[in-house]
């Protein structure tokens, strides 16, 4: 049974245009090893400027975007299709991203269709699932973090794109450690993680569950990845602040080292 790739990602979120997106790239040092993937999410109008910059010093990083609409065209003022992202040469899109949910309001329903649509693009969809500080006070912690899987993953036409090859990622992100500066522990994203993997065993298939990358997002910084990412389950991370720092990105990179998983 094969095992999840290993996958850093960075989420720059309304941060770096054009221009920092170029000294960015320009900066970054990349100890990548053959067996990690590295993603960043800049926002769209620095996609062109990171892309262009990031091809020029072949560097082995993959683009993604931080959210589409669920349609491929028509009248919707400052959205993006799938469509318009796999055109620009994005790889990856973020999904049901906390923010996305909490200040903007997506619903389960809408992430779903969101990941439908990313799934007809043939991008990888990064779907973000988490509690808030209030859920894990309450205890609600599988609740929440298997309604927001469920709401997509559960048995259907996404077991079947997965099933065929599809590949999914998978972020938790507990809400109370985003920008909080509070991390999840390694043996709480463990829980978290062991959890996730055991509904997508179940909704999908043994082999399907083993290869999907389960990410950890929350306050990752150089001075907690590798202990993160030496957490049983834990197959990368979504770094979000600690990204926007060309250094701090390539030392969280480094801490995964090969062999990691």
């Amino acid at each position: 049974m094969s095992s999840p790739r290993r996958v850093v990602a960075g989420n720059w979120k309304m941060n770096h245009g054009p221009g920092a997106a170029r000294e960015f790239a320009e900066a970054l040092d990349l100890p990548i090893s053959e067996d990690l993937d590295v993603v960043l999410f800049p926002p769209s109008l620095s996609f062109a400027s990171l892309r262009a910059s990031l091809e020029a010093k072949n560097a082995p990083v993959a683009l993604g975007v931080q959210h589409v609409h669920h349609e491929t065209s028509g009248a919707f003022t400052g959205e993006v299709s799938a469509a318009m992202a796999a055109e620009a040469g994005a790889r990856y899109v973020l999904v049901g991203h906390s923010e996305r949910r909490q200040i903007f309001g997506e619903t389960d329903d809408q992430v779903r269709r969101k990941v439908d649509a990313v799934f007809e693009a043939e991008l990888v969809p990064v779907l973000c699932v988490g509690e808030t500080l209030g859920e894990r006070k309450a205890s609600r912690l599988e609740e929440v973090l298997g309604r927001q899987l469920g709401a997509v993953v559960s048995p259907g036409a996404i077991q079947e794109r997965m099933d065929a090859g599809q590949a999914l990622i998978v972020a938790y992100e507990p809400v109370w450690a985003i920008g909080t500066g509070e991390t999840a522990t390694p043996d709480d994203a463990s829980q978290a993680h062991r959890f996730l993997r055991g509904r997508l065993r179940e909704w999908t298939s043994p082999e399907t569950a083993a290869r999907t990358p389960i990410l950890y997002g929350g306050s990752v910084k150089p001075e907690n990845a590798a202990e993160l990412l030496s957490a049983p389950e834990v197959d990368g991370v979504l770094v979000g602040g600690a990204s926007l720092d060309p250094d701090s990105f390539s030392r969280i990179i480094a801490a995964v080292g090969p062999g990691t998983q």
